[in-house]
């Protein structure tokens, strides 16, 4: 029986400007059929088994023919699966949605549109120019800048254009952008009316060309404006000498690498966004549960015997107390053992479950963490220590040398993601990343195993940051040139040490 097709759009480029009904949506679709301008952080609102289908489009080059996307999506409805075609801006707005959902209804397959922010009026908004204002203009015209190439006359009046005294937003019409200009003037519209050319509005990337209607082509050739674009003729531009405020901050215009898991690079994204930066997450981990769930779940079927429980991440404390839920563990059996934490993330995320830590060391190091626990652990006592499978074993070793009963869980598995690939590769082929982070020994090893030591003569263009001494000897040691060090070993102290370094 055929699934609903779900005709979505994502705005302009931020996605944050995505509604909640587009998140919903694209969430619960068995099938994503999307364009090139859709960046991963869209797509990681997909499950995890969605299939992906790229559409994708270039002026000059389409990966897919329209006629092809409109029987894809036919196809998998057809084939009972629920699909979101995710489009940039908003379906109905020169973004062929009407076509898509034509050819649904002539088959008779239920569809959707959910509605997007469109570009016509965010890119301008971002650049600081309102596309209305009582003082400058009292009407709004969205223009497509390309039109279907085997029309034989364009359907664009240029006369009537030419006559009106509201704003004109040219949309994706940088390639014709020579040729519009001259009509408009040649159809009467004043030379002088400012003009801004808006290049990948509302992204960290965001470049603005202003000049007048008779300069505005040449001025944006000069800078080198590429697609997606947008063109705004009106006095309305005149406002953005007083009303430009993106980006802003200390990384405005900055893009940075996160390597982070997924799961646990949302606080890391943020606190570059906040600062103006372009966050790319480039996941090299994906966190999954250990191979032996037997012996984890004896461990805590026998929590009452251990004196201490030692957490060594994040990951660690969210994988154990989501196993003792899956295997119906009570909570309760912790009682009477007294916990640590690595530091203050794991501390915090132990106080998000209730607990409270009896001991975290002031330096969030393993070494400190053994130094801690010697003290206060006796020869004979049995601690649990429940780790990641590739952690290193100092913390044990060094315990059951104080003749500590070690009992050694790992809590989870770190794999290889590779699944972003390809678009950090074209970023670092084009020299368009400024930093890359890197938050663990085993996000630079993943890293390095992902996009190959062949290729690490490309990070030259880019600043490499680490969050400790221990992940920058590990760079050092592949031959990553590290470029600093967090000077506190947390996410915080990682976001300063960007912030001081590209101000330097």
């Amino acid at each position: 029986m055929p699934r609903k097709v779900y005709i979505i759009g994502v705005g302009p480029g931020d996605y944050k400007l995505m509604t909640l009904k587009a998140v919903e949506c694209i969430a619960k679709a068995d099938v994503i059929v999307y364009d090139r301008l859709i960046g991963g952080k869209i797509l990681s609102f997909a499950r995890k088994d969605a299939e992906l289908v790229y559409v994708g489009k270039l002026p000059d080059c389409h990966a897919v023919p329209q006629e092809g996307i409109n029987a894809i999506l036919v196809e998998k409805a057809l084939s009972g699966k629920t699909v979101a075609r995710v489009k940039g801006g908003d379906p109905f707005v020169f973004g062929r949605g009407g076509e898509e959902a034509e050819s649904l209804y002539e088959k008779g397959i239920e569809f959707e549109i959910v509605p997007g922010v469109t570009s016509s009026v965010a890119v301008p908004a971002y650049a600081g120019i309102p596309v209305t204002h009582r003082d400058f203009c009292s009407s709004l015209h969205i223009i497509t800048g390309h039109e279907r190439p085997d029309k034989e006359e364009s359907l664009i009046d240029y006369e009537n254009l030419a006559k009106l005294n509201g704003t004109l937003v040219f949309l994706m019409g940088v390639k014709n952008l020579p040729v519009i200009s001259s009509r408009l003037i040649r159809c009467g519209k004043g030379g002088q009316t400012p003009a801004a050319v808006i290049e990948k509005g509302t992204t960290g990337q965001q470049r603005v060309v202003t000049g007048i209607l008779s300069n505005i082509a040449d001025k944006s050739k000069e800078a080198g404006v590429k697609s997606p674009a947008i063109t705004v003729v009106g006095d309305v531009v005149s406002l953005r000498e007083k009303l430009a405020w993106f980006p802003r901050g200390p990384l405005a215009g900055k893009r940075v690498v996160v390597t982070r898991s997924r799961e646990q690079a949302s606080r890391l994204v943020e606190r570059i966004e906040e600062l103006g930066g372009e966050a790319i997450e480039f996941p090299t981990i994906k966190v999954e549960k250990p191979s032996d769930l037997a012996h984890f779940e004896r461990v805590l079927n026998n929590l009452g015997q251990y004196k201490w429980v030692a957490f060594t991440s994040v990951n660690g404390v969210k994988q154990f107390f989501e196993i003792m839920k899956e295997k119906r563990i009570d909570i309760r059996g912790l009682w009477g053992a007294k916990l640590c934490a690595v530091g203050k993330a794991t501390e915090e995320e132990l106080g998000n479950l209730g607990l409270t830590v009896d001991y975290t060391p002031d330096k969030f190091t393993t070494k400190e963490l053994l130094k801690g626990l010697l003290e206060r652990v006796k020869p004979g006592e049995k601690v649990l220590l429940a780790r990641a499978d590739i952690a290193n074993v100092e913390l044990s070793q060094g315990l059951k040398a104080a003749g500590v009963d070690v009992e050694d869980l790992i809590a989870y598995r770190t794999v290889v993601d590779t699944a972003d690939k390809d678009d950090v590769m074209e970023l670092l082929d084009e020299s368009r990343l400024d930093f890359i982070t890197f938050t663990s020994s085993s996000t630079v090893s993943n890293f390095v195993s992902i996009v190959g030591k062949e290729n690490l003569h490309k990070l030259t263009g880019a600043k490499s940051v680490c969050i400790g001494p221990v992940t920058a000897k590990t760079a050092a040691e592949f031959g990553i040139n590290v470029t600093a060090v967090a000077d506190i070993h947390t996410i915080d102290g990682l976001v300063d040490k960007l912030v001081s370094i590209s101000e330097e």
